[in-house]
């Protein structure tokens, strides 16, 4: 191991980091269960409790067996195989599995490589369906502003475009229609005046532009990298009813809700409403492997289909591949198999209790819970290596971003390691504010 942070700096550029500059790096040794296994630089290891599940979604921990095993299965057989003209038993099994689980008119689906490609594929199927019936000059999404869907160009478009991470872009990006950030809140009621100022906003907005606008995209009851914000269910119940009035299609974000992240399977459920294009990924294959996918509905796949082209224009290489479509359905399979939601209830309970003490710190803006999420948020930026290195020491791993220091931690993390984790965040915002 020696020399190989060294190594790195020289070589490799990190995510949201500077090459010249970067911010320190930890060398993973091994990781089993909810813990990594960190060179500690002499030679052996430290352990630390992994409140990020791996930005969020290794939710079944590292080396799980039921995941190794059908990874190993399908290994034996093949590992990779193009799309196009061919086909296979796991990406078959899979997409029947997301059709019976997913919101009702949901059924067809389109695999993607990433959760920006699914979302990607998802612009440019609303696109498509609106040349299809014959509203070529609908070529405009329709979103609010603190979301985030992505770091390719059409994502990046629909991403907050003043407090997001793609400001440097500006005037490179398709110029995109945005409503005002939903009031925060999940409990929030919709005869409350904050929610009925907000509708009123966004229904003007939409009756404006209504001829440009191909669909609507959020990322339902919770926006995820643009804040971890939790937004009311009536929002989306908004939002549907703008779609159908005016023929948007509505697109739903869920790569980072899905699974039970927020207390439902889909967090649409809170809402009581259904997409016309769903996009998940993240917790999809455990964390396993890198696979999303797209779903629409078949009105949606049969305008798309019978349209100029014929066909979805999007084909990336490595989509369905059969290790990562393996792995979601041992996933998907454990997942409903065990009581996820009592599990996700309880991780939110501990959460509550242990983040609480927090509230009364000074610099401490907001805590806030919502399922298996757990929020800090400070008045002003965080300190991420001071931040990260004192809750190391507490045995936690986080990688706080912007004024949040948050966890959203695996499934299977017991009440004794959500309480750890949340007594290192606390911890951690008292020592460094």
């Amino acid at each position: 191991m020696s020399g190989m942070l060294e190594r790195d700096a020289e070589l490799l550029w990190h995510p949201y980091s500077s090459l010249t500059e970067p911010s320190p790096v930890r060398l993973v040794r091994g990781a089993s269960g909810v813990r990594l296994h960190l060179d500690d630089g002499d030679g052996g290891s430290v352990e630390a409790i992994d409140a990020m599940a791996s930005w969020w979604c290794m939710i079944h921990g590292y080396r799980n067996p039921v995941l190794d095993a059908a990874v190993k299965r399908q290994v034996d057989d093949f590992s990779h195989v193009m799309f196009g003209g061919l086909t296979h038993e796991p990406a078959i099994r899979l997409a029947e599995r997301l059709v019976e689980i997913s919101p009702d008119p949901l059924r067809h689906v389109f695999f993607c490589d990433s959760g920006s490609v699914s979302v990607e594929v998802a612009i440019k199927l609303a696109l498509q369906y609106q040349v299809a019936r014959g509203n070529n000059g609908r070529t405009r999404m329709l979103t609010v502003r603190g979301g985030y869907h992505g770091d390719t160009f059409a994502p990046m478009s629909v991403c907050d475009p003043v407090n997001g991470m793609h400001s440097l872009f500006t005037g490179a990006l398709k110029e995109q229609v945005f409503g005002p950030q939903p009031p925060a809140g999940f409990d929030r009621p919709d005869d409350d005046p904050e929610f009925l100022a907000w509708a009123a906003s966004v229904s003007a907005l939409a009756e404006r532009h209504a001829s440009e606008i191909a669909g609507i995209i959020v990322e339902p009851i919770l926006q995820g990298a643009g804040g971890m914000y939790p937004y009311s269910p009536a929002c989306l119940r908004l939002l549907r009813e703008l779609a159908d009035r005016h023929g948007f299609l509505l697109i739903l974000d869920e790569i980072a809700t899905g699974f039970g992240r927020t207390g439902t399977l889909f967090a649409s459920e809170h809402a009581g409403i259904d997409p016309d294009i769903l996009c998940v990924g993240k917790a999809l294959t455990g964390g396993y492997l890198s696979l999303a996918a797209t779903l629409c509905t078949t009105d949606v796949a049969h305008a798309v289909s019978n349209g100029p082209g014929g066909a979805l224009m999007h084909g990336p290489t490595f989509m369905a591949n059969p290790l990562a479509c393996s792995a979601a359905l041992a996933s998907i399979d454990l997942l409903l198999s065990q009581d996820w939601a009592g599990r996700v209830a309880q991780i939110s309970a501990g959460l509550s209790a242990g983040l609480a003490p927090a509230a009364s710190l000074p610099g401490v803006k907001d805590v806030r819970v919502i399922g298996a999420v757990g929020v800090v948020q400070l008045g002003g930026p965080v300190d991420l290596p001071r931040m990260t290195e004192a809750a190391l020491r507490r045995g936690v791993w986080v990688r706080p971003f912007r004024d949040l220091v948050y966890t959203m931690p695996p499934y299977v993390c017991t009440d004794e390691d959500i309480a750890t984790i949340a007594a290192a965040i606390t911890g951690a915002v008292e020592e460094v504010g």
